[in-house]
């Protein structure tokens, strides 16, 4: 019997409730709507109770429910049988029981979570509207009492239907989203792959080939397999200075990407973004903590400013990077806050400064000032303490570079 229960009420991968679920959301979401059923117990208080109302209402009350429940607990597929079984429901009882109407709307409502096109609902709504009007003209119904009845139906049709292409849009929003992650991810893995190939793949032939010399010199020149393997260690350790660097490379948080991820953060907040254009080339330690800087300056908006727009603007003037962050919200944040320290210290670290501008209701801004290293020479890279004393392919002798 319990399991049959659980059967019973298990949600189809395709029913409402797995879509709240999906959501994120509780699955339980759609019962609020059964609030309004409170119609079923107010309307007599407009004539009188009775015990055929009363006995009426014990008996459909329950069937009520467990229809409701299974036309958000099955396949969108099948949900009409269930939403016409409420309107049949309400039609057999409207003779005796004129209570029965509000479960003729939960029944017409239901009917647009099944898979039918807006245009094809309401005329399912004006058929079934049009039939129960005829109903309560042969049984005499006052015009005052059901004249209500399409309006009801059409209006919260028309608002479920607004929800439901709104829940559509937020799905294939995710999707997108998703996608544009996974491509990403794609490109990154592409990336490191080529850029592995380019780091080890001359490294690891030519220790390859200084241990095949120096096994065939082991023999017959000791000093000179020795010599080998020494210049094959070297070449070892260099190579796996090269591979820490990439490694750091890669672990790196570069500006374009936190400031998309913070476009995305703020418009699901409801607050526009404008930025400006990044300058072409940072260096990598500058570049790492303004990343992090910006993504909690932005967080910081998101959760707290009760702003509608924000702007980033990133230039380089004479030498130093300048980083502004600014919103239209509440302001009047303190400027010892946790939030502020951190990125105060992180700007510490970058030998800059950090600037608020935080008047009451007049929004924040955020000027933070970054001196630049200057380059000794064009081909330095940024953090290379690497020193190369590794031979180079170049620098082997005419049989060496041949084996390569």
């Amino acid at each position: 019997m319990r399991k049959t229960l659980r059967a019973w009420f298990t949600p189809a991968p395709d029913s409402l409730v797995a879509a709240n679920t999906q959501r994120g959301r509780s699955p339980w979401t759609d019962a609020v709507n059964l609030l309004w059923s409170v119609w079923v117990f107010i309307t007599p208080v407009f004539d009188h109770y009775t015990l055929r109302w009363a006995v009426l209402t014990a008996i459909t009350y329950p069937i009520f429910l467990l229809l409701y429940a299974k036309c958000c607990l099955v396949s969108r597929r099948v949900a009409y049988q269930y939403a016409l079984m409420l309107i049949a429901l309400s039609m057999i009882l409207l003779p005796w029981y004129a209570t029965g109407l509000t479960y003729f709307i939960y029944g017409c409502i239901m009917l647009r979570s099944c898979r039918m096109s807006l245009r094809t609902y309401l005329l399912t709504l004006a058929g079934m509207n049009a039939v129960v009007l005829v109903e309560a003209w042969f049984l005499h119904f006052a015009w005052q009492a059901v004249i209500w009845l399409p309006v009801t139906t059409f209006i919260v049709g028309l608002v479920v239907n607004a929800q439901r292409l709104t829940n559509e849009k937020d799905a294939e929003l995710r999707l997108s989203h998703d996608e544009v992650r996974r491509l990403a991810a794609t490109a990154e893995r592409e990336r490191i792959s080529r850029d592995l190939h380019d780091l080890l793949g001359h490294t690891l032939s030519l220790i390859t080939l200084k241990l095949e010399l120096s096994r065939k010199l082991f023999d017959r020149d000791s000093e000179a397999a020795r010599r080998e393997l020494e210049e094959a260690e070297k070449v070892a350790r260099h190579a796996l200075a090269e591979v820490r660097a990439a490694v750091s490379g890669f672990r790196a948080t570069d500006l374009a990407a936190e400031l998309a991820a913070a476009r995305l953060m703020l418009e699901s907040s409801a607050v526009t973004l404008d930025s400006g254009v990044l300058p072409p080339s940072l260096p990598a330690d500058v570049e790492r903590g303004l990343a992090l800087v910006l993504r909690e300056a932005v967080t910081n908006i998101a959760r707290h400013a009760r702003a509608t727009k924000a702007r980033v603007s990133i230039t380089v003037v004479a030498n130093v990077l300048r980083l502004c962050v600014e919103d239209n919200g509440r302001g009047g944040i303190s400027s010892n806050g946790n939030g502020l320290n951190g990125m105060r210290e992180r700007v510490g670290a970058l030998g800059g400064s950090l600037e608020v501008d935080s008047p009451a209701g007049h929004g924040t801004r955020l000027h933070i000032h970054v001196p630049l290293r200057l380059r000794t020479n064009p081909w330095e890279r940024e953090g290379d303490d690497i020193q190369d004393d590794a031979p180079t392919a170049s620098a082997l002798p005419p049989l060496e570079r041949r084996a390569l």
